[in-house]
């Protein structure tokens, strides 16, 4: 799996969304640059996740853009997809439209079965969890696991 620069930097985006939530909105301009995002770049994708429900824009003096439901309620996984598709496709198809035949026939399930654990780690993340510093347990113990940090 490969996570694309539109999807690290919506992400980023947002968390930075996440701990303002409260107060009042944030301009691209000010993301951009706490996240050394290009500008432009930045704005393509705040409207994707416009468009996708993830944020509101306000324009004007005071304008900016603010998370349209609670950190709590925003998954990494609505975002990855507001701004990319599905998690997980094999030549940008999603895996139960595929169909394998003689020895690679059980390829469907292991593509499915991918599919699932990117959904139940994305999924099972909000923004307040990584905003916060507080990942799941599961996320936790995955990522402590020397192992996984090593390219083999």
């Amino acid at each position: 799996m490969r996570i694309s620069a539109r999807a690290d930097y919506a992400v980023r985006a947002a968390l930075l969304l996440a701990v303002g939530e409260r107060s009042d909105p944030l301009k691209a301009e000010a993301m951009a640059e706490a996240q050394e995002i290009p500008h432009k770049f930045l704005e393509g994708i705040l409207n994707d996740m416009r468009r996708g429900g993830l944020v509101t824009s306000q324009r004007g003096v005071n304008g900016g853009y603010r998370l349209a439901r609670p950190a709590g309620e925003i998954s990494v996984a609505d975002v990855v997809r507001a701004v990319d598709g599905p998690l997980v496709s094999v030549r940008g198809v999603r895996p139960p439209e595929l169909s394998y035949s003689g020895p690679a026939e059980s390829l469907l399930q292991l593509w499915i079965a991918l599919r699932a654990n990117v959904r139940s780690i994305l999924e099972g993340v909000s923004l307040a969890d990584v905003a916060s510093g507080r990942l799941p347990e599961g996320v936790h113990a995955l990522a402590e696991d020397p192992a996984a940090w090593s390219n083999p």
